[in-house]
């Protein structure tokens, strides 16, 4: 009789499956993680670092004897092929939309025999994103959002954010660049979002502190509407960087208390 073995063994590269294995209660099965992990705050106090999101460890990651590693982007696709080159099961994700990130959770739970536990998951997000849609309809009126992942170069949000600001109520400065999941086609000029004069800047420059100041002296920055109504807001990167529970939870409530506040205190 053939009995079904699912992976027991599981090394994540990336926060967003290490939070999803403590979400439906497998975290038992996680043997290593990135050292990027923040989120369970407990999966860094019990679990070995084996990774970055460039760099891995990879005598440690063969030592704890996986039977899966899974990672996210094409980034981590030289980490992966030496993996396989040594023998280790591995699947990648490439998740950009709140609509993927979802897909994902059914395609990893899926993957470890968790696939009721994975649906139960996204029922549960897919409330409380509707939920927050509903509440959204409420608002005075939609200001405009421009989310800024980095500083030199400006880069403009992921599909997913650019996904949460929209739900959330907020309208893009950038819609054209929605969906662009490469970060070097959302690199911007000074001069254009100057044009796009948005109504807040939300900050979170990924692996720093997001610095106002520094917006407001940049060049012509005195003309945007965000600088003049101090509507500068950062989200720490943990919450909001990583395309998995975090952004659809927390994340997604820190962009609608901003933008609440904001319609609430509308400029002068």
């Amino acid at each position: 009789m053939f009995i079904h073995r699912y992976p027991q063994r599981i090394v994540c590269l990336t926060e967003e499956g290490t939070e999803i294995l403590y979400a439906i209660g497998e975290q038992h099965r996680l043997v290593g993680i990135s050292g990027f992990t923040y989120r369970p705050p407990e999966a860094r106090k019990e679990k070995p670092k084996v990774s970055t999101f460039l760099d891995a460890k990879f005598e440690d990651i063969i030592a704890l004897q996986p039977d899966l590693v899974i990672g996210y982007s094409d980034l981590q696709a030289d980490i992966a092929a030496e993996l396989i080159r040594r023998g280790i099961n591995v699947f990648i994700f490439n998740h950009h939309t709140v609509e993927e990130i979802l897909n994902m959770i059914v395609q990893f739970t899926s993957l470890i025999g968790c696939q009721e536990k994975g649906f139960e998951l996204i029922e549960n997000y897919q409330n409380r994103i509707h939920k927050i849609k509903l509440e959204a309809q409420n608002l005075a009126y939609q200001p405009t959002v421009f989310f800024e992942e980095w500083d030199e170069p400006i880069i403009s949000g992921s599909a997913w954010v650019n996904d949460l600001i929209e739900i959330a109520g907020g309208r893009l400065a950038f819609p054209e660049l929605k969906n662009k999941a490469l970060a070097k086609d959302r690199i911007l000029l000074d001069e254009q979002v100057i044009d796009r004069n948005p109504e807040v800047i939300i900050g979170s420059w990924c692996g720093k502190m997001f610095k106002p100041e520094k917006v407001k002296k940049r060049l012509g920055f005195d003309q945007v509407k965000a600088v003049q109504n101090n509507f500068l807001f950062e989200i720490k990167s943990e919450l909001i960087l990583q395309p998995g529970p975090a952004a659809l939870t927390d994340g997604l409530d820190e962009i609608v208390k901003i933008i609440q506040y904001v319609t609430k205190n509308p400029a002068n």
